[in-house]
């Protein structure tokens, strides 16, 4: 008699297991948003005998069980570190590296050539000097803290050709000077993010002085303050949730704060302060926002105390985010444009603004995948 239910009881457990879990889906609240990913989480299908007929109940219905699972966190966790620790490491895009990092795996490069184009095109047509920086991915810059086997970045071969292909923007290459800060000592990218940190800005900053034509302040010139407890997107998507997390830093230029007004414009809505950094989003866990308040169409800084009366305007992705809050230092205003969200091409915007100058900053990640850069035009 026992040995028959111990020989069954794997089973048991199993089905016993099965029906828990299915008990706890249909009775447990269904969350909204995954604080841990970041992400709104799939919401119970509308059910129509049409949407059954044609399939499309199921393949919506799959996501909403997959994110609603009861302790998706954990068995999510689980995956993450099961495969790590079978040798798997990257196998869901994001390699564990030492020192607690966490880095996307190299990305298909199948839009750059063709932005990097768009890009060049624009500024044959702009009446403006025009500025092209490029951010290189974390795994080339951070190769040493990377698992032994780990796919390959081609960063130099991506930037040389980026290089030829610019004809008539400039282009400011930053790898030597990261490379050199990294091996320093200087974290130039975030460990749980995939942003470059406020100290890769800042040496960001201090490389387009020379083409912007400013001179860049010392470090001395700034207030930094850390702030723990920061979790970013590639923590959000790796399932690592043990992984420590991260500092974030602001660079605060204290001579300039009463001088400064952001505007920032998102369809209807309107968001105006005298202050580059939104401080609300220090209590959040992913606390890049506290630059610009984020991603936004359309963004504009003021400063009545810089050192020149030009006008920038910055086309970009969110690593401009803490680029920007040193470049306000120098320019009267400075106009961000986010592709993603505004596609007002960039030669009515240098006319609307008064533009002195053009500066895209984009990392090479995104700029490899972003099918919105095709607007500037």
């Amino acid at each position: 008699m026992f040995k028959k239910i111990y020989k069954a009881l794997p089973a048991i457990l199993f089905v016993g297991f099965i029906m828990a879990m299915s008990v706890l889906f249909f009775v447990l609240p269904k969350k909204e948003y995954s604080a841990s990913e970041k992400r709104f989480l799939s919401q119970a299908p509308d059910f129509t005998w049409e949407n059954l007929m044609a399939g499309t109940f199921r393949e919506e219905f799959e996501p909403f069980l997959a994110d609603q699972t009861a302790g998706r966190n954990l068995w999510v966790g689980v995956g993450a570190y099961y495969n790590y620790f079978i040798g798997n490491n990257g196998s869901n895009g994001i390699y564990k590296g030492s020192d607690g990092y966490l880095i996307n795996d190299p990305q298909e490069m199948t839009e750059l050539m063709t932005n990097i184009g768009y890009i060049d095109e624009c500024a044959e047509h702009i009446s403006v000097p025009t500025t092209v920086l490029i951010a290189p991915s974390t795994g080339y810059i951070c190769e040493d803290v990377l698992p032994l086997a780990h796919l390959s970045y081609h960063d130099d071969e991506y930037f040389a050709q980026m290089t030829d292909a610019l004809k008539t923007a400039s282009f400011v290459d930053v790898r030597s000077a990261f490379k050199q800060e990294y091996a320093n000592g200087n974290q130039m990218y975030y460990k749980t993010d995939h942003h470059w940190t406020a100290y890769g800005a800042y040496t960001a900053y201090r490389a387009l002085a020379g083409t912007l034509g400013y001179t860049p302040n010392d470090r001395s010139a700034y207030e930094i303050t850390a702030y723990d407890g920061f979790y970013g997107t590639t923590y959000s998507g790796s399932g690592y949730w043990l992984n420590p997390s991260d500092q974030i830093e602001v660079w605060d230029n204290k001579a300039n704060d009463e001088n400064l007004h952001v505007t920032i414009s998102d369809g209807d809505e309107m968001i105006e302060q005298d202050e580059l950094f939104f401080y609300e989003h220090l209590s959040e866990d992913d606390k890049y926002p506290v630059y610009l308040d984020g991603n936004h169409p359309y963004t504009e800084i003021i400063n009545t105390n810089a050192s020149s009366d030009e006008t920038l305007l910055v086309v970009k992705d969110s690593f401009a985010h803490s680029l920007v809050p040193f470049l306000a230092d120098h320019y009267a205003k400075i106009v961000m444009v986010d592709m993603r969200y505004q596609h007002t091409p960039i030669p009515t915007l240098v006319k609307r603004t008064g533009a002195d100058q053009v500066l895209f900053v984009y990392s090479i990640d995104n700029l490899a995948t972003d099918e919105d850069v095709k607007w500037i035009e």
